[in-house]
């Protein structure tokens, strides 16, 4: 076998390094998540680690690797105490097409088949016990998966209700997940799950890169040989870890400290309270890997840096990351709360006061959600063809759900119902479905035993008997975002409300796991602004750019729409579109010297006899309204919407795209 590439070898990656070797001091950190630009050895850090873990006691036999010393509740158990053999802990990695069966186990199917018995096979969750679970592209896996797999580590156990099994057992597992933000991110709750996170960059540095080329080779031509050479130091880092975890119960966490680390997190505006806890066990496991029997401030800071940059993202198109000055000003801060003396005072019995409106310096909903606030007006008026500047967005939103009707078969998301080969099962069928329904096999042939002659244990199953699983979960789709930048939206002030609900609706595509693209139109012609893409922080950042004025060319645009979804559907069929059209309705200007409106709405009957599901927001403002969004609307046979009604918190309930399914 191969050696790894060992773990001492990497050159640079210093906080990754440090972020590892501190989950693997202290496991309840909660794992570590892995932020790169591809080709900078994320996973080849990773699963280095392995082989620097201590070795394992276990139960021989046992099929969950339990400790012999620790009763763990285990389904094999229960165990001999003093039973006990020795192995290396494991590295398990999470594949992206990985299905729930696989993860958390399920039912035995050769035990169930020839025995007649209900018998648990366990699953990866298992297999981890006690090791590394590694997960690559974490941002590409199944939400749902994602959903248990941060579970169980937060918990350390896994709990199993599926096709008649009750089962639950330890796992608690090292979590490593690496992704590169450029396929998209992860939804901000489950970030907020990794303990820490570390951005890793390819050096710049000449000399440092040269090292790197140089140790790479060195180690493809003699994997064996340069291992060995590396042997010793990373020795020393296992004997390391082994120290620390020793020393881990020991350490002292003063409450000086403690103010230190609240008063950073509220610093920062971090949501509720893990980051504390985060910090405070990572703080700890810092000062054990030094060999410091107290936390001190070096150990907060290193904290901070790990467990913060990615919880301090208040919005989904917000940088991760912290910056140098940022920092520096939190722990000037908190040194100050770190200083005062502890109150004695005992704690009231009631919950505290809430702020008043006024409290904590905060801009209240009037100074953010102001339409006559000046700084949230776009620059200029009238309906001229001069460019004006951006629009400043209007305060965002929790946008309504807005979805694709029908049932559909494209990529796992949060948005339209969909078939799927991972999702929940609905029903079971002899025509149609992914994989064997068990259950429902089992209920078929189990009337039949007798007159098929069965004397022993087992069934006897025919081809009618076999039930295939209907699997329904939500899929991702691609919305495509045509927004009329022209000067009519401009003239009445509208393009910084417009913004601002575009920016709510790419949220919200952000969370569901949608594709998404954006055209405009103004002047004489439309342009694809930003081709369909997962990253819709790209998508934000056009349009915060977007310029307005001008003309109408509404049908230029929704043609330029229909080419643009034509393409796509030759690059992904299964993924369906959702068209999100903001306009006021109004058609100015046409490439063939005819009737604008006339032209628009035959443009809009193209796309509806594709079959591409609509929705219409319409911009229209003041006293008298023309309903030429609603015309549109009726040709485009999907629903029309006032731009307000997009609030989830206004409007209830949900919409879908097109009338009829």
């Amino acid at each position: 076998m191969t050696s790894r590439f060992p773990f001492s070898a990497v050159v640079g990656h210093d906080d990754l390094r440090l972020a590892l070797l501190l989950n693997a001091v202290h496991p309840g950190i909660g794992g570590v998540l892995v932020r790169g630009e591809k080709g900078t050895a994320k996973s080849t850090v990773v699963r280095a680690l392995a082989a620097l873990l201590p070795e394992l006691a276990v139960v021989p036999g046992c099929r969950f690797g339990c400790d012999p010393l620790v009763d763990t509740g285990c389904p094999d158990g229960p165990h001999p105490g003093d039973a006990a053999e020795r192995r290396p802990a494991k590295l398990v990695e999470l594949p992206v097409g990985a299905t729930e069966d696989r993860l958390v186990g399920s039912l035995d199917l050769e035990r169930a088949l020839t025995e007649g018995v209900r018998a648990y096979q366990p699953g990866l969750l298992a297999a981890a016990h006690r090791g590394v679970l590694y997960v690559d592209e974490v941002n590409l896996l199944h939400d749902h998966l994602v959903d248990l797999l941060l579970d169980a580590a937060a918990m350390g156990r896994a709990h199993v209700e599926r096709e008649g099994v009750s089962i639950s057992h330890a796992a608690s597992f090292l979590l490593v997940g690496t992704m590169n933000p450029e396929e998209g991110e992860l939804r901000p709750q489950l970030l907020d799950r990794f303990g820490l996170t570390v951005a890793v960059r390819a050096s710049r540095d000449v000399a440092t890169r040269t090292e790197v080329i140089r140790r790479r080779l060195a180690y493809e031509a003699d994997p064996e040989g340069f291992a060995a050479r590396w042997e010793s130091v990373d020795a020393e880092l296992a004997e390391r870890i082994v120290t620390a975890r020793a020393a881990l119960p020991t350490v002292v966490l003063p409450d000086s400290e403690l103010r230190r680390i609240a008063a950073v997190c509220a610093a920062f505006e971090v949501d509720g309270m893990r980051a504390d806890l985060v910090v405070a066990r990572t703080a700890s496991a810092h000062a054990a890997w030094r060999g410091s029997e107290v936390v001190e401030e070096a150990d907060v800071e290193a904290a901070v840096r790990l467990a913060l940059p990615h919880r301090k993202r208040r919005d989904p198109f917000d940088e991760p990351g912290l910056e140098e000055e940022q920092l520096s000003d939190a722990m000037r801060q908190a040194a100050e709360h770190a200083d005062e003396e502890p109150d004695d005072e005992p704690e009231p019995d009631g919950p505290p006061e809430p702020d008043g409106p006024d409290g904590g310096g905060q801009p209240g909903p009037e100074d953010a959600q102001n339409p006559e606030n000046p700084a949230q007006q776009p620059q200029g008026g009238g309906t001229g063809s001069a460019d004006r500047p951006p629009a400043v967005p209007a305060s965002a939103f929790r946008a309504r759900l807005l979805q694709v009707p029908g049932v559909g078969e494209g990529a796992p998301g949060r948005r339209s119902r969909a078939r799927a080969r991972t999702g929940q099962v609905v029903r079971s069928s002899t025509v149609d479905g992914s994989g064997l329904h068990l259950v429902g096999t089992l209920a078929a042939a189990a009337p039949h035993q007798n007159s098929r002659g069965r004397s022993g244990p087992g069934l006897l199953l025919k081809a009618g008997d076999v039930r295939l699983s209907v699997r329904e979960g939500k899929e991702g789709n691609l919305v495509l975002f045509v927004v009329d930048a022209s000067g009519s939206m401009a003239a009445r002030q509208r393009m910084s409300a417009v913004s601002g609900a575009v920016i709510s609706l790419l949220r919200d595509a952000y969370q569901r796991r949608d594709k998404v693209g954006v055209v405009t139109f103004r002047g004489s012609s439309a342009e694809v602004a930003l081709p369909p893409t997962t990253s819709v922080d790209a998508a934000a950042a056009r349009l915060r750019r977007m310029r307005t004025g001008g003309r109408t060319p509404l049908a230029d645009g929704l043609l330029k729409a229909r080419r643009l979804l034509e393409v796509e559907r030759l690059r992904d069929p299964r993924r369906r579109p959702l068209l999100v059209l903001l306009t006021d309705g109004r058609a100015t200007s046409t490439g063939a010297g005819g009737d604008p409106m006339r032209d628009a709405l035959r443009a809009a009957g193209l796309l509806a006899a594709d079959g591409t599901a609509s929705v219409v927001v319409d911009c229209e403002h003041g006293p008298i309204r023309l309903g030429l969004a609603a015309k549109v609307a009726v040709a485009l046979d999907g629903a029309c919407l006032r731009l307000e009604e997009l609030s989830a918190d206004q409007v209830a309930g949900v919409v879908r795209a097109a009338r009829a399914a």
